[in-house]
C-alpha cells in the first residue's frame, strides 16, 4: 500500500518535531543566559542556569566529597542547599527527582534515604519555608522536579528551583488549600514536601 505524499509530509513533520524537541533539551536554546550563570539565590545559596533541561555538565560534589547531582539539574540544587543552608546530608545521594519521595510511607513519617520526614501532598501538616518539594513525572520530563519552598503565604507557597526550562523563572508561586482539616497543593503532580527534622 502506498502513502500519500500528505501522509508522508506528515510523518517527516513529526520526525522534524521530535528531533527538534529532544535537540532543544540539550541544548542552550535562551541566548540571553549561559549556562552555569548565577540567576537567584536563597540563604546564600545559589540557582545557576543549566540550558537544556537534559543538559550534564557533570557531576558536582562538595569540597568534602559529598555527591550534590549533575550541575546544573534540579536536584544538584536542593541537596546543595540543604548541605550548605541547613547542614544536612542525605544518606541516599543517588537518584532522580521524583524518588526523593516515598508512595510506600505513611505521612509524617521518616524518609530513611533522605533522613527527611516526609508529608503527603494532602497532609495535616502544612508546608513550610526551607522544605523540599517533589514533583511527579510527566509527559515530556520523566524524572520528576524538586525545589525548594522559599516562602509561604495564606494560600500559597513560593519555590524556589534550578532548571526549570531555558526560559522559566526560578520562582513560582503554588497555590494551596486547606479541605477537610488537609492541606492540599493544588498541581496534580506534586507528590509532597520533605523536611528536616528539629
Amino acid at each position: 500500500m502506498k502513502l500519500k505524499s500528505s501522509h508522508l509530509f506528515f510523518i517527516f513533520l513529526m520526525q522534524i518535531i521530535a528531533v527538534g524537541f529532544f535537540v532543544s533539551k540539550k541544548v542552550n536554546v535562551n541566548m540571553t543566559k549561559t549556562v552555569g550563570q548565577k540567576l537567584d539565590s536563597l540563604n546564600g545559596v545559589y540557582v545557576f542556569y543549566n540550558g537544556g533541561v537534559a543538559n550534564n555538565s557533570g557531576r558536582h560534589l562538595s569540597k568534602m566529597g559529598y555527591n550534590y547531582g549533575l550541575k546544573y539539574q534540579c536536584v544538584e540544587f536542593v541537596k546543595r542547599y540543604y548541605y550548605e543552608a541547613l547542614k544536612h546530608q542525605m544518606p541516599n545521594t543517588y537518584g532522580h527527582a521524583k524518588d526523593f519521595f516515598n508512595p510506600d510511607l505513611i505521612d509524617g513519617t521518616l524518609n530513611r534515604d533522605r533522613n527527611l520526614i516526609q508529608f503527603k501532598n494532602n497532609s495535616k501538616t502544612r508546608p513550610k519555608c526551607d522544605d523540599l518539594l517533589v514533583f511527579n513525572s510527566s509527559l515530556f520530563n520523566k524524572y520528576g522536579h524538586v525545589a525548594i519552598v522559599s516562602k509561604v503565604l495564606d494560600n500559597a507557597i513560593e519555590i524556589i528551583q534550578q532548571n526549570p526550562g531555558p526560559f522559566s523563572s526560578s520562582r513560582v508561586v503554588l497555590e494551596f488549600i486547606k479541605e477537610n482539616g488537609m492541606f492540599v497543593i493544588k498541581n496534580d503532580n506534586v507528590l509532597g514536601w520533605l523536611r528536616k527534622q528539629e
